[in-house]
C-alpha cells in the first residue's frame, strides 16, 4: 500500500502531461473546442488532485491562495478591501500546462466566465490574455510571445508605446510613440488598458526597463517581465467591470 501510494503522485502528473498535450496538439478551432469539452474537466481535476497530493496541509494552501489573489487585485491598483475593491470581477486559475508558441493552459473556461481577450496576471504582473476559451479550459498567449502586442506606457510620465515579445531571450520590448520621450533604466511599463478593459486592463505592471536600445534618443527599449514565467501557478483572469465601474 505505501509504494502504490507513493505511485500515485507520479501516476496523476502523468495523466496531467498527457491530457495537456491532447489539448494542445490539436490545432483547429472546433477540434480545440471539442478537447476542451472531452479532457478540460479531467484535466482540471487530475491538476486539482496533484495539488492536493502535494501541498502540505489544505489550510495553509487555501491561506497561501488568498494572499496571492489579493496581491494580484493589488497590482490592477486596486486595494483588497475598502471602497473601490469590486471595480473589477475577477476569476482565480490555475495554469495547469504550457503549450507551443509561448502559450498556457488555465483550469477555467466558458464555464466559469473566461473569454476571448481577457486579461490574465498574477501577483508580479501581466501573464498574457486569453486567446481561446473552451468549456472548463482556456489557452492564454502569454506577453513574452512573439506575436504579443500590448499597448503600453511609462508609469511616471504616461508616455505611450507598445510592448512586444522577445521569447529567445524570456524579456520584452518596448517601442514608444513620441520620439522625444525619454526612457530609462528602472523605469517601470504598464499595460494601457481601456474602460472596457479590453484589449487589456489598464496600469497591470508589464516590466522595468532593463537596457535603452540605441543610445540617447531612441524609443526602443529592453523590459525585464514583472510577471515570473517560469514559476506560473496560481493567476487572475480580469472578467470584465464590477458594479463600482458601472458593469454587470
Amino acid at each position: 500500500m505505501r509504494k502504490r501510494g507513493r505511485r500515485m503522485p507520479a501516476v496523476l502528473l502523468l495523466g496531467s502531461i498527457l491530457l495537456i498535450a491532447a489539448d494542445h496538439w490539436t490545432t483547429l478551432d472546433p477540434m480545440r473546442t471539442a478537447g476542451s469539452a472531452v479532457f478540460g474537466p479531467l484535466e482540471s481535476a487530475v491538476s486539482a488532485t496533484v495539488r492536493w497530493v502535494a501541498r502540505p496541509r489544505p489550510l495553509e494552501e487555501a491561506e497561501r491562495e488568498n494572499a496571492r489573489l489579493r496581491a494580484a487585485l493589488q497590482a490592477l491598483g486596486e486595494p483588497a478591501s475598502g471602497p473601490g475593491a469590486d471595480a473589477y470581477r475577477v476569476l482565480p486559475a490555475h495554469v495547469v500546462g504550457y503549450g507551443p508558441d509561448q502559450t498556457v493552459t488555465i483550469d477555467a473556461g466558458r464555464g466559469s466566465g473566461v473569454g476571448h481577450g481577457m486579461t490574465v496576471f498574477d501577483g508580479h504582473g501581466l501573464i498574457g490574455t486569453v486567446i481561446h476559451a473552451g468549456p472548463a479550459t482556456a489557452t492564454v498567449r502569454l506577453a513574452t510571445a512573439r506575436a504579443s502586442s500590448i499597448g503600453a506606457r511609462l508609469e511616471h510620465s504616461r508616455e505611450m508605446g507598445v510592448v512586444t515579445g522577445v521569447p529567445e531571450r524570456g524579456l520584452l520590448r518596448l517601442r514608444l510613440i513620441n520620439p522625444h520621450a525619454e526612457v530609462k533604466a528602472g523605469d517601470l511599463v504598464v499595460t494601457l488598458g481601456s474602460p472596457s478593459l479590453r484589449p487589456v486592463a489598464p496600469d497591470v505592471p508589464i516590466g522595468t526597463v532593463i537596457a535603452v536600445e540605441g543610445g540617447a534618443g531612441s524609443r526602443t527599449a529592453l523590459l525585464r517581465p514583472a510577471a515570473r514565467f517560469a514559476s506560473l501557478d496560481l493567476v487572475t483572469v480580469v472578467l470584465g467591470p464590477g458594479p463600482a465601474a458601472g458593469g454587470g
